[in-house]
């Protein structure tokens, strides 16, 4: 199952597996156009098995319908919608900030809803698809959703992405025992839909880089995480270009593109995230 299938690198994904024989959903926001993608893929590869389904990450009772009706054994799920710098503070109807809300929340919920069917396959991963965005942010806890601080895209961006890594840390260890495991990848420079909040003269300028992939090509290192035989039961690492990314410590200068990271890896972090999700959650279900 491969969330934010209906365009870029999700509908690249999905193609992918289809054409590799798996069954595949497609989970979007945009039924009608998910569906016309889905019929181009079935007749791409001959795979009759691609599915699509409603999902808005942004509303929980919408993981939550999705999750109960899901059936039987699920072996990949595919974390991958996303949006990225928001101009505005924008907020779900539980007050938290959005970027967060739909990066880490969203998925959050949609994983702990589908556990039972993750645990029913036979060596179940999950994909969270991060980004070097992460350099910018760790998750700040004292003020996640700008209550006190002044908002900025890129951080609310950044501590989002920090979000993806911290959950498939997390998720492992608590899951790997079950048969779960779960990892974070880095796709690249990537120009798609994704950039549609970011000011005009800086997608410019991003557009002008000679080492941006394209969607099928951010799209292979998803697809290592999700079926290579060298990540079998192997989870809570950070993948970039195919491969296991090196840790940055945190007061380290890099480039700002390459290498994960220690917040991001951190296990304390990992665990504080994973409680305070839950917590958030609850204060939900509790209203």
């Amino acid at each position: 199952m491969v969330t934010g299938a209906g365009a870029g690198i999700g509908r690249e994904t999905a193609r992918s597996l289809a054409r590799a024989g798996a069954e595949v959903t497609l989970a979007v926001r945009r039924i009608d156009d998910a569906q016309e993608i889905a019929r181009e893929i079935r007749a791409e590869t001959g795979n009759e098995a691609v599915d699509v389904r409603p999902l808005d990450l942004a509303d929980l009772a919408s993981v939550a319908a999705f999750s109960k009706e899901w059936a039987g054994p699920l072996d990949l799920l595919i974390n991958n919608a996303g949006i990225m710098a928001l101009p505005e503070p924008t907020r779900t109807e539980q007050g938290w900030e959005m970027q967060f809300a739909v990066n880490h929340l969203g998925h959050f919920a949609l994983a702990l809803g589908l556990h039972d069917a993750l645990a029913e396959a036979s060596g179940a991963r999950i994909v969270s698809v991060s980004s070097s965005g992460h350099h910018v942010s760790p998750v700040v806890f004292d003020d996640i959703h700008y209550r006190q601080r002044a908002y900025d895209p890129w951080s609310a961006y950044g501590q989002s992405k920090t979000a993806n890594v911290l959950f498939a840390v997390a998720a492992t260890t608590r899951w790997a025992t079950e048969g779960i495991v779960a990892n974070a990848v880095m796709p690249g420079g990537i120009m798609t839909g994704l950039q549609r909040h970011v000011p005009a003269e800086v997608r410019a300028q991003w557009e002008q880089v000679p080492s941006n992939k394209t969607p099928q090509q951010g799209a292979a290192t998803t697809l290592v995480a999700a079926v290579a035989p060298e990540f079998a039961g192997v989870g809570g690492r950070y993948l970039e270009d195919g491969g296991e990314a090196p840790i940055v410590e945190d007061d380290a200068e890099t480039d700002g593109v390459h290498g994960v990271r220690h917040w991001a890896l951190d296990p304390t972090a990992a665990e504080r995230l994973w409680e305070t999700s839950e917590e958030s959650l609850r204060s939900t279900r509790d209203r």
